[in-house]
């Protein structure tokens, strides 16, 4: 067009409105839209393509608005001219127009000459897929953020190319990485070339991304196939029936084929019999006989001989038939070449993930190991050095995380709470132990089966005034928000930042416990009064008060583990009783009274719980069961458990 028409045409359209304001009839946007004027007035899922491809394509500022609005259901076209403009409705005959070039105001006009356009939902998806590209490279970092955590939730095809332009321009490096690797993903699903497909699955080889195994597996899917021959090419996998592929499956895809008569049921062959029922016989036997499955056999074979039915199959036949053919699986989710490549990506992820898989399981089990160690490390004081069975140890667990509940509830900062809560729960837990040991304990020393039914009713009496004072429901035990998350190795290995914390806290109380035991006066006290107490006594040592300050000493430390339980596990006046049974345990495999034998059945206990939780996941009861059944066992083998204690708790 020359400069002289598209002048006399502005002029027209121009002298064709009558509002206050002419419309820009020769912006380059309004242009791009009369070039492509009559797919977009059609608008047909069919035809609109290349109109919105354009658009997308045009690098022009205003195309985005257009886009937008258009989805919307906000643009219009005039019938008479032609031209595009933007409008909202006034009243039931009136609209208010806007120019498309610059959005300003054009003004109010009736709608008899005006068309709106109605995008269906199929067009307003691709127009949403163009504007993609305009989000992924928004100037808000927010927004392509956004638009980019939008596509790996839903990708499609038409998001490729998007991608593919937004990479290079994009600053951030950590969304620039991002982009990459998802175009490179879109590449295995959509990408119509092999080569470059292919390329992208090697790019991603020992990838553990659950995305990128959501975008290789499709690709390996298979069907099973049977012919008298192999084929040259295309085969994935050679079956063998009887190896990897059932003679009944094998006979199944002959028949799906049609090239094995398909074997006759029980409702086939009495459709069969009744079909040839005549004068009240069947192959000249009375209907009346039909009364066993041995007769209707019979009469059914008559009718076989006859020519009246079709015989049925054999197992000969069946055997025959499928000798004489070979079955093997091709490719369906992509060309053998595609597929291949996945298989062998995915060959190497699935050793990687295994072994991913093997060093998540241990973390989980040394994180369970701390926190039965720090359940258990109290216990062990008790009744691995005292010989005191303490069934309430448990509600000891329960107070110290009830005392982190009640800190709270006056210091609202989780940090500074905790660090209260700690020592302020061994303060408790250690006034209750000695308490406990001075009115009930120290009168059944050496009487094992009255301490144990004692301090059960202790252990009832303790749940029964937590439920009267906090309630039955669980209270909240808040952890501070540095602790909030996990730390992620990998789409498979991870552990939680609290998790992190109790083992930490494990290991400061084993330095801690090794240090009073070991360097300090009551540690020695304690080794004297466990090893001889005659002797002790004999030396100015007070046995008596070494026991209560021992037992106040575990008690305590078990206050301790119930701040550091109570952080991730629920805390109500039952929690107590989710670990005793684990404490024992561990106290007893470990060898009782010893800390390190106690740290060694922790990490047993831990470690094989989880292993049984992993083989059989839908059932923890069966992990805790098959738990019991080996303690059981092994304490027949090493009854004083992995590290035995020399003194008097050996000899108890």
């Amino acid at each position: 067009m020359t400069s002289l028409l598209r002048a006399c045409l502005v002029c027209v359209l121009a002298l064709g409105l009558t509002p206050a304001r002419a419309q820009q009839a020769d912006a380059p946007i309004q242009v791009l839209l009369q070039e492509h004027q009559e797919i977009i007035a059609k608008s047909s899922r069919r035809t609109i393509g290349p109109a919105i491809d354009a658009l997308a394509a045009s690098g022009l500022v205003e195309a985005q608005g257009v886009l937008t609005r258009w989805q919307a259901k906000e643009m219009w076209f005039n019938e008479d001219t032609g031209l595009f403009v933007f409008a909202e409705e006034i009243d039931r005959d009136t609209i208010r127009i806007f120019d498309v070039a610059d959005g300003a105001e054009i003004g109010n006009v009736s709608d008899e000459d005006y068309k709106q356009l109605k995008p269906n939902s199929g067009i307003r998806g691709m127009i949403g897929a163009a504007l993609v590209q305009f989000t992924l490279s928004d100037p808000d970092v927010f927004t392509r953020l956004s638009a980019l955590e939008a596509i790996e939730r839903d990708p499609q095809e038409s998001h490729l190319a998007a991608l593919r332009n937004a990479i290079d321009s994009e600053e951030n490096a950590g969304l620039r990485a991002r982009k990459a690797r998802l175009e490179r993903i879109l590449t295995i699903s959509y990408d119509g070339d092999d080569a470059a497909r292919i390329a992208a699955i090697d790019s991603f080889a020992g990838d553990l991304g659950v995305d990128v195994r959501a975008a290789l597996n499709p690709l390996v899917a298979a069907r099973l196939q049977v012919a008298p021959d192999l084929p040259e090419s295309g085969v994935a996998r050679v079956l063998t029936p009887g190896d990897g592929l059932t003679e009944a499956a094998a006979y199944g895809a002959l028949v799906e084929a049609d090239l094995a008569p398909r074997k006759l049921t029980v409702a086939d062959k009495k459709a069969t019999l009744e079909a040839n029922i005549q004068d009240g016989m069947i192959a000249g036997r009375p209907v009346h006989q039909m009364d066993s499955q041995a007769a209707r056999d019979d009469a059914y074979a008559a009718l076989v001989s006859q020519g009246l039915a079709p015989p049925d199959v054999t197992a000969g036949d069946i055997q025959m038939a499928v000798a004489s053919h070979v079955f093997f699986e091709t490719y369906t989710g992509a060309t053998p070449a595609v597929a291949q490549a996945a298989q062998a990506v995915l060959d190497g992820i699935e050793t990687k993930l295994g072994l991913n898989q093997t060093a998540d399981l241990a973390l989980d089990a040394v994180s369970l190991a701390s926190i039965y160690f720090l359940a258990a490390i109290g216990l062990a004081i008790t009744f691995g050095v005292m010989g005191v069975i303490n069934m309430a140890h448990g509600e000891f667990i329960m107070m110290g995380a009830y005392t982190g509940y009640v800190v709270q509830l006056f210091v609202p900062d989780h940090t500074l709470s905790i660090l209260l809560a700690i020592p302020l729960a061994f303060a408790v837990t250690f006034s209750a132990g000695v308490a406990m040991e001075r009115l009930v304990i120290r009168w059944l020393y050496h009487r094992p089966l009255e301490t144990l039914l004692a301090t059960f009713g202790v252990s009832i009496a303790l749940q029964q005034l937590a439920k009267n004072i906090f309630g039955t429901q669980a209270r909240p035990l808040t952890a501070p928000g540095w602790l909030d998350g996990s730390l992620v190795f990998n789409d498979v290995v991870s552990i939680s930042y609290i998790r992190i914390a109790i083992f930490v806290l494990a290991l400061l109380f084993l330095a801690l416990f090794l240090f009073v035991m070991n360097r300090t006066r009551l540690g020695l006290e304690v080794r004297a009064v466990t090893q001889n107490p005659r002797m002790a006594a004999s030396m100015g040592i007070n046995p008596d008060k070494i026991n209560m300050l021992t037992f106040g000493f575990g008690s305590g430390i078990a206050g301790i583990a119930g701040v550091a339980i109570g952080l991730y596990a629920k805390v109500t006046s039952e929690m107590g009783a989710d670990y005793i049974v684990q404490s024992f345990m561990t106290v007893v495999v470990g060898g009782v009274g010893n800390i390190w034998g106690t740290l060694l059945g922790a990490s047993l206990v831990g470690s094989m719980q989880k292993g049984i939780e992993w083989l059989n996941p839908s059932n923890t009861l069966a992990a805790q069961t098959y738990m019991i059944l080996f303690i059981i066992l092994f304490i027949q083998f090493r009854p004083k458990g992995i590290i035995a204690l020399k003194g008097r708790a050996a000899e108890a």
